[in-house]
């Protein structure tokens, strides 16, 4: 027998089963099909191209149900949206505290998980809407790794929303140093017990050790250089031609414009967008996760932006 969804959630459109046996659902709003007007008499003729689509991705411990507000705005401007748990969060299985869990790391996550997701979306979606990704936070961070290193299907573009570097030098001097001594006793802790606690102890969500030491890693050295990787994470980054859109989000102090601006710098060669996004454009206050609450501004310049960047022809298959 069928289980009904939770109240609000979005529909399940596949769960994805990576190789070790972890399960991860996707959920989909899917925009309607395109209608076909053709001349009375007329032969086959091709119909409108397929609305776009855009996968979320959530910040560091966060569940993709955070997002459903969002995710409806974007599908009233047209859009197809999905989202996805990273692995060990929100329904994703097992959990991070689960016993028996993967420890794993940005390598896994980048490498392995999401391939197998953006192959499961478009093996439901067909290869010709354009996909991008949209990444709060680790979210896009990991997005643009994704989108760089090619491990997977390819993506149209890459939107970054209250994203950026944790390199503690990006936080300017005076929060530099209060950074730095964090993110040390963080990669310290995570060691030490085998995984971070975060829900417990309010950053960040509950994590697997080697997530936390690449997290830390980045944040020390201002490097991806993702534990057990033989990919070079830096020179994928400076060789991205890809579309990306990158909005800074007023009163965010966890994700500031400075750190956009270091991360942003990793990828000279992306065709780039960017915006701020105020509290008067929200009518609403702001700041690293108020605005999925108060996204319909946000929405409409996602979807612009998409309208902007459509590229004719599109149709490559998965993987190509």
């Amino acid at each position: 027998m069928t289980q009904p969804e939770p109240v609000g959630e979005l529909p399940l459109l596949t769960t994805v089963e990576l190789p070790d046996g972890a399960r991860v659902p996707v959920r989909a709003l899917r925009a309607p099909a395109p209608e076909r007007f053709l001349p009375s008499g007329s032969g086959p003729a091709p119909g409108p191209p397929p609305a776009p689509a855009v996968l979320v991705l959530p910040a560091m411990g966060t569940p993709a149900r955070f997002y459903r507000r969002f995710a409806r705005h974007l599908h009233d401007e047209g859009l197809t949206v999905l989202t996805a748990d990273l692995r060990g969060q929100g329904e994703a299985t097992p959990r991070a505290t689960d016993r028996g869990a993967r420890d794993h790391g940005y390598r896994a996550l980048v490498e392995e998980d999401l391939p197998a997701v953006l192959a499961a979306v478009r093996a439901e979606l067909g290869p010709e809407p354009p996909l991008r990704l949209l990444g709060h936070s680790l979210g896009g961070q990991l997005a643009l790794l994704y989108a760089a290193l090619g491990t997977g299907p390819d993506v149209d573009g890459v939107a970054l929303v209250a994203s950026g570097s944790v390199w503690f030098r990006a936080y300017g001097p005076r929060r530099a140093p209060g950074l730095l001594l964090g993110e040390l006793l963080i990669a310290a802790t995570a060691t030490a017990l085998g995984r971070w606690p975060g829900a417990r102890l309010g950053f960040g969500g509950d994590q697997p050790k080697g997530a936390m030491r690449d997290w830390a890693h980045q944040g020390l050295t201002g490097r991806y250089a993702p534990k057990g990787s033989a990919l070079d994470y830096e020179a994928a980054l400076a060789a991205l031609d890809l579309p990306v859109l990158a909005v800074s989000v007023e009163h965010d102090t966890l994700a500031p414009a400075t750190a956009l601006d270091h991360l942003l710098g990793k990828v000279p060669r992306a065709r780039l967008t960017r915006r701020h996004y105020t509290a008067r454009e929200a009518g609403a206050r702001l700041d690293h996760f108020a605005w999925t609450k108060a996204g319909g501004a946000l929405a409409k310049q996602v979807a612009a932006w998409t309208a902007a960047e459509e590229r004719p022809g599109r149709g490559r298959p998965p993987g190509g």
